[in-house]
């Protein structure tokens, strides 16, 4: 998927304050459990981190203590047990995707904090070896340029041939 990588400290800086004015858009892929529905294009459920005792970080919706998030949803394609959704972050919480698909009964395929064990061993058997939550593209400011960039990466070979198993149901 895409990553950014600055050179220099001026061009982070630069690229930090662009994400807090949400001025960059990231979109990612995933393929989620179930049907989808096209007129679930938005999640609002607001997101607090809780530390467990083992040091691992787990994040739960808690619409009353935990930092607002959204994330907007667009169907690209149904299969028979499955979805593969484009998701936007509006917000930029820890494991905002993954939670937000979770809560909504879609966790993401081979999702091992938030997914669904019968889902995963069904992709597992297709072929899926990692979570399917791919960076497809991001568009921001070039630092130096000003001029906008977007920057887009398909997908790995591994998740095409894992799409093409699936058999495809009408949208």
């Amino acid at each position: 998927g895409c990553l950014v990588v600055a050179k220099k400290r001026s061009a982070l800086r630069n690229l930090h304050q662009q994400l807090r004015d949400k001025k960059v858009q990231k979109y990612y892929h995933a393929l989620v459990k179930g049907r989808w529905s096209s007129k679930l294009t938005r999640v609002t459920e607001a997101l607090k981190k809780n530390d467990l005792k083992s040091g691992e970080r787990v994040v739960v919706v808690d619409n009353i203590n935990g930092k607002e998030s959204e994330t907007r949803f667009k169907v690209i394609q149904h299969y028979d047990n499955a979805t593969l959704v484009r998701a936007f972050p509006v917000t930029g919480r820890t494991h905002q995707i993954r939670v937000h698909c979770q809560v909504k009964g879609h966790p993401i395929a081979c999702d091992a904090k938030y997914g669904h064990p019968e889902f995963d061993t069904a992709m597992k058997e297709n072929g899926l070896k990692r979570l399917f939550l791919h960076a497809a593209s991001i568009e921001f400011i070039h630092p130096l340029t000003e001029q906008k960039l977007k920057i887009e990466a398909p997908l790995e070979p591994a998740l095409t041939k894992l799409l093409k198993s699936l058999k495809q149901s009408s949208n």
